[in-house]
């Protein structure tokens, strides 16, 4: 009797790099993760470096399939981060430019102030904003001498340049959530725009092929055998699939170094009112479907911060005994460390704390830190609301998710039910998901087991809380008119 096909996912994040070995159940049965080094050139700049993920992701693949053959590799990473390399050589030109990164801010400010967001956004579904993969192209393009002329360079997000590599430079494709998160994709058509090309100034010749999340991405024999590359997706989108989150109305919110909420919009791409952004959820054969984004810069990564920056605690998982032990303490915590996401898009606004006292310590800071998820989640479901989505149920996953006091927290801030899955490694099972989906272990994703877990009912009042942190943002706004722009998104 044939054994169970096994699934192996990539999860290469941004600030780890993990592999889990699945069944078909949805059981991870190993795994695997090395942590990513940030670089920080300059103030709002951030890189990796692209031999340090290459390396990381054979790692942790070959120490998560354990000698075990999977049937098919499933690939999910984070989004908008940008490579360019020589396609002869197959050596990174520069270090990744991170999602983070806001070292195209003046361009950007000077492409909205001629007009042209409104042009973008039509096509494209996004904004106009460094966080975003054009702009960052662009910017490698012009500090590379004659880049904008030689045939032998290749762009990618952090999917398409492992495809390259685990292919020995075989394929050069990503995906269409991928390819969505550019600015330069007409999420409509389904293809690399050429009038956003124009203004971007970007050739074509560098672009990678767009296939459909499980279309197939090569082989790859880092395992000793030959194994398909079966499912690609954005880290968001594999965790949206993970969820289960398939049909109109599912909305469920991530978090890792960031927060991101996807509320699932059907066939037809929505466009927000309170800028919140359009984005391809998946394109399974010939159907693709859409979903609306917000997206918060940092969450996880002001836990981190509080660990690494200033050694206030020695793991994230202490935050949840700090923050049950403390009661409320007016210290608010407002995480802008490289601007701030939806729904302000305020890419000068830089962090701030408020309400210290002499009495301030570890507890209050990683209280403070586990609210600011909270309360940018809810201002992500304001502007959804806004925008005519009503959810009842709030899904989440990622780390901070397993904090229990973060869980509870987040449904009273929201006024909402919070449900988190008994797996919370959901972007992994996304990617292994789409593996199945691509070697015949699905037909459907439908098929795909998605089990619930744990369900947070909201209590008392979150109004005083949330006119605390409503004043604290207003007060780390760069310009007057991100206040306007954060009014329209509640």
């Amino acid at each position: 009797m044939a054994s169970a096909p096994l699934l192996l996912a990539l999860d290469q994040g941004t600030t780890s790099t993990r592999a889990i070995l699945f069944d078909a159940s949805g059981t991870p049965l190993r795994v695997a993760q090395r942590e990513l080094r940030q670089i920080y050139p300059a103030d709002g700049w951030v890189e990796h470096d692209p031999e340090e993920i290459w390396s990381a992701s054979v790692a942790v693949l070959r120490e998560a399939a354990g000698g075990d053959l999977p049937a098919a590799i499933g690939i999910a990473n984070q989004r908008e981060t940008v490579l360019l390399w020589d396609r002869e050589s197959g050596a990174c030109l520069h270090n990744a430019i991170v999602w983070q990164d806001r070292r195209t801010a003046p361009e950007c400010d000077r492409l909205r102030a001629e007009g042209l967001e409104p042009f973008v956004t039509g096509l494209s579904g996004l904004l106009i904003d460094p966080y975003f993969s054009a702009t960052k192209l662009a910017w490698l393009l012009d500090a590379l001498p004659g880049g904008r002329e030689r045939s032998d360079l290749a762009f990618g997000t952090v999917d398409s340049f492992l495809a390259w590599r685990l292919t020995g430079g075989r394929i050069h494709a990503t995906d269409a959530t991928n390819a969505s998160r550019t600015n330069l994709f007409d999420i409509r058509k389904g293809a690399w725009s050429s009038e956003l090309l124009e203004l971007f100034r970007i050739p074509e010749s560098v672009l990678p092929e767009v296939r459909g999340n499980a279309d197939g991405f090569g082989t790859t024999d880092i395992l000793g055998a030959p194994v398909p590359i079966a499912g690609m997706a954005g880290d968001q989108q594999a965790a949206t699939l993970g969820q289960g989150c398939l049909e109109a109305g599912d909305i469920k919110s991530t978090y890792g170094t960031g927060c991101f909420l996807l509320a699932h919009t059907g066939e037809e791409p929505a466009a927000s009112r309170h800028r919140l952004l359009t984005t391809i959820a998946l394109r399974l054969g010939d159907r693709t479907t859409y979903a609306l984004e917000g997206a918060v810069f940092v969450a996880g990564a002001a836990v981190q911060w509080l660990r690494d920056g200033l050694g206030v605690i020695a793991n994230a998982a202490e935050t949840e005994a700090l923050a049950q032990g403390v009661g409320e303490s007016g210290v608010i915590m407002v995480p802008a460390f490289v601007g701030l996401g939806a729904p302000w898009w305020d890419a000068e606004a830089r962090g701030a704390l408020f309400g210290l006292t002499r009495d301030t310590g570890p507890a209050e800071l990683a209280r403070a830190a586990l609210e600011a998820a909270a309360h940018q989640t809810a201002d992500l479901l304001d502007a959804a609301s806004a925008d005519g989505l009503a959810p009842a149920l709030l899904r989440i996953d990622g780390a901070m998710s397993g904090n229990d006091w973060f869980a509870q927290r987040l449904s009273d801030i929201a006024g909402l039910a919070v449900e988190r899955p008994a797996v919370t490694e959901t972007t992994a099972w996304g990617a292994a998901v789409l593996a199945g989906l691509g070697a015949g272990v699905f037909s459907d994703p439908r098929e795909a087991p998605h089990p619930s877990g744990r369900r947070f009912e909201p209590r008392g009042d979150p109004a005083p809380a949330r006119a605390r942190w409503a004043d604290a943002v207003a007060r780390t706004l760069s310009r007057p008119s991100s206040a306007g722009e954060r009014e329209r998104g509640r």
